[in-house]
């Protein structure tokens, strides 16, 4: 097995990595599908859990590595007794195929082959799909004695995994780069301006919204949910200012999501979106705050962009004092994560307060691109931390030694420490408050790691 993963994000001119193809993982419950999602996307965004059935719901996220950059999909587990294996299988198995250009099989290399796992291998095979059969909790050597096991099924390569300690990802991702389709040539070159990504769920007025700043029906309006199917590249100018405008197809919940033309739409809702600078997103007053957008606002915050989400159709709600405070506070507190972010009530219909947008816009953007000197930096941090001092860690002071600025968009810190693991999250968060509120980032993602002070020799 090789050594741990050592993943890394390529960046074009500054710009996150566009990802190019979409992987399925699918497997039976408890062989560690989550894990190995979050180990490839280096996040804690599925749920993991030592017993079944934990996964309920699909999640994406982007796997960059070397110059290759794809979107992963975490899939429910293949759970139940024998009688109704068979079912469940084909349901998941073809749920998993119809969206996927390449399928991760996992399978539980402790246990090892279980009754039913030829039956997907079979089904897999059928389809043409290309897959991959991931062996995991190959963590020790005694564990290694099972993987003749796992050639009855006749695929190669074997991949032995750890996704617990991160080995063996490095032979797996070289394996499945390949099998993903190639990147497309870009037809033409993209236009110049601020690139602002139009998100939100179908039918909230995304459309709508462009064309009201373009004073004029350019993209198809329609009350039917799903009328955008493709991502509308829209340029114009704001004092002097060019912008891109990307409409979008509404993103619905990844379990309704189907096969063939809805895939399509979320892939290039997601593609749009790493290719923006800023994004809107669009909530529907009336319905308010819902999972779907909580959704949307992750995919946005985990790409670190700068947002601006707007609440349509205020001119439904706006008669009504009370109930309009009531709406504006529900949302508020449904994004407490990400309360940096400005929300502004609009009416697209009316035109109400869509005047304040484009300001807004380019100001979120400006603090996503703010970099600090490193003298700044550490006068600020020197003043911060004398003011509120971390806590003791293991009866030894915690004591920060620098702060430098990595990247910008979004402005990301790193700030040496000589005990990272003392440093409690409300403390980071202190630090995290306290650089918005200094450096004038009110409304930036703002990104701090903390990186251990490395010792001489």
């Amino acid at each position: 097995m090789s050594s741990s993963f050592h993943g890394k994000r390529k960046t074009e001119n500054g710009k996150p990595s566009v990802p190019e193809g979409l992987v399925a993982i699918i497997g039976r419950a408890n062989v560690g599908k989550s894990t190995l999602f979050n180990r490839l996307t280096r996040t804690s965004q599925a749920l993991v859990a030592d017993f079944p059935g934990v996964t309920r719901d699909r999640l994406y996220g982007q796997v960059d590595w070397e110059d290759f950059s794809f979107l992963l999909v975490d899939t429910g587990g293949l759970v139940g007794g024998e009688e109704e294996l068979g079912e469940l299988v084909r349901r998941q198995a073809e749920a998993a195929v119809a969206e996927a250009d390449v399928l991760l099989l996992v399978m539980d290399g402790k246990e090892g082959p279980q009754a039913g796992d030829g039956e997907v291998i079979d089904y897999l095979r059928r389809t043409g799909k290309p897959f991959l059969l991931v062996v995991n909790k190959i963590d020790h050597p005694g564990r290694e004695e099972r993987l003749p096991e796992f050639y009855r099924f006749g695929v190669t390569p074997l991949l032995p995994v750890s996704a617990v300690h991160g080995l063996g990802l490095d032979a797996l991702l070289a394996a499945l780069v390949e099998k993903l389709p190639q990147p497309e040539e870009a037809a033409e070159p993209p236009l110049p301006g601020i690139r602002v990504a139009i998100l939100g769920r179908p039918n909230v007025g995304k459309s709508s919204l462009v064309n009201r700043f373009l004073g004029q029906e350019r993209l198809l309006v329609s009350p039917r949910p799903g009328t955008t199917r493709d991502v509308v590249d829209t340029p114009l100018t704001w004092q002097d200012q060019d912008y891109v405008l990307v409409d979008t197809a509404g993103l619905r919940r990844p379990s309704q999501v189907a096969a063939g033309l809805e895939r399509q739409m979320v892939l290039k809702a997601i593609k749009a979106l790493s290719r923006a600078e800023v994004a809107l997103l669009l909530l529907d007053a009336q319905e308010g705050l819902t999972q779907q957008d909580l959704r949307i606002a992750g995919l946005i915050q985990d790409q670190g962009k700068g947002c601006l989400i707007l609440v349509n159709k205020w001119d439904l709600v706006k008669p009504d004092p009370q109930q309009a405070q009531k709406v504006l506070e529900r949302v508020a507190s449904g994004l407490e994560v990400i309360a940096y972010v400005p929300v502004l009530p609009v009416s697209v219909k009316t035109g109400y307060n869509t005047h304040k947008v484009f300001p807004l816009l380019h100001d979120i953007y400006q603090q996503s691109r703010r970099r600090v000197a490193t003298r700044e930096l550490n006068l600020l941090l020197k003043e911060i931390t004398d003011r509120v001092p971390p806590s003791r860690y293991r009866d030894r002071p915690v004591k920060f030694l620098y702060l430098t600025q990595a990247e910008i968009q979004p402005p990301t810190f790193i700030a040496f420490v000589n005990q990272p693991a003392g440093v409690k999250d409300s403390y980071r968060r202190y630090l995290v408050k306290q650089l918005r509120e200094r450096l004038n980032l009110p409304h930036a993602p703002v990104r701090l790691y903390l990186k251990g002070r490395k010792r001489r020799g």
